[in-house]
């Protein structure tokens, strides 16, 4: 303790300057994980939070109380988190090798600008550009091939859609990350390679790809974390809410915000929100592990 107070007074200058990002950082991150305890009240909005009556477990319960629902929501999360990180990290990947690898390089600078913008485009907007495309009447994937098909009405399409969307929307701004690691790789690498008659794709192979695997790991390890959680305007917005197409397109967060605007039940809401966050971890600590024991450089902690 003697150490720790001595070596906080040397420093006493950066810590005057890091306590605003310490008090901000307590007063929104860590002071509202005291409404966790709503997860086990039976929430009155008259008494509040902290006066409410303790419920025990029964919020749990109303989660999986229809366990048919549950397995199905619970089952298209997993499936869908694992189709976009998969696609997703392939893609990113792919696109930030092949912008780096452009020979035109004043186009790169245009091409990345035209990705990004994707990103900026609320669900609330893009629900108009997919109707546009998948309108029984006047979208053009119908008026173009001459077909009638109603995608609002057949829920074994939307499996696609939504990937096609989610691809289409984030793997632009996705692969910047990975494009400053490639900028930040020595040339002198590529050169050595090519006087040993290493051709592109051998120096891709070679050299490109392992310089990227640390960031691939971080990137999965983080979003390991909200394998539970899915992109709510993407499964409520984009799918318009249509009952029809629960079985394919409800994930457990769009079941959440439909069960809140059904019945209000926020105790509900908050005892799957810790469900979400005790499975992410303990999901994350576990692939760490897993990291740390195959490649202990690449593991977060």
């Amino acid at each position: 303790m003697k150490d720790f107070l001595e070596n906080t007074w040397k420093h006493r200058a950066h810590v005057v300057l890091a306590l605003p990002v310490f008090l901000v950082l307590f007063f929104i991150m860590y002071v509202p994980m005291t409404g966790l305890i709503l997860a086990f009240k039976n929430f009155d909005v008259t008494k509040g939070i902290y006066g409410s009556p303790f419920c025990g477990l029964d919020n749990f319960k109303f989660l999986i109380a229809s366990k048919s629902t549950f397995i199905n929501i619970t089952k298209n999360t997993i499936l869908y988190y694992i189709v976009f990180t998969a696609l997703g990290t392939f893609l990113n990947v792919t696109l930030a090798i092949a912008i780096d690898q452009c020979i035109f390089k004043k186009m790169t600078k245009v091409m990345q600008t035209l990705m990004i913008i994707p990103v900026f485009i609320s669900y609330a907007a893009v629900q108009f550009i997919v109707y546009a495309f998948i309108s029984k009447d006047t979208g053009l994937i119908n008026n173009t091939f001459g077909t009638n098909t109603s995608f609002y009405m057949n829920p074994g399409l939307w499996p696609a859609i939504l990937t096609i969307t989610k691809i289409w929307k984030d793997t632009g701004y996705g692969s910047v990350l990975y494009m400053s690691v490639l900028a930040g790789i020595d040339t002198e690498l590529y050169e050595a390679a090519e006087i040993d008659g290493a051709n592109r794709w051998k120096k891709i192979w070679n050299i490109t790809l392992p310089s990227l695997i640390p960031m691939i790991t971080v990137m999965l390890l983080l979003s390991v974390g909200n394998v539970m959680r899915s992109d709510t305007g993407l499964f409520y917005q984009v799918t318009r809410d249509s009952g029809v197409l629960y079985s394919t397109t409800q994930v457990i967060d769009s079941y959440v915000l439909h069960a809140i605007f059904k019945n209000s039940n926020f105790g509900f809401t908050a005892a799957t929100s810790f469900f979400q966050s005790i499975v992410g971890l303990l999901l994350m600590l576990f692939a760490n592990w897993m990291v740390k024991k195959i490649e202990p450089e690449n593991a977060l902690f």
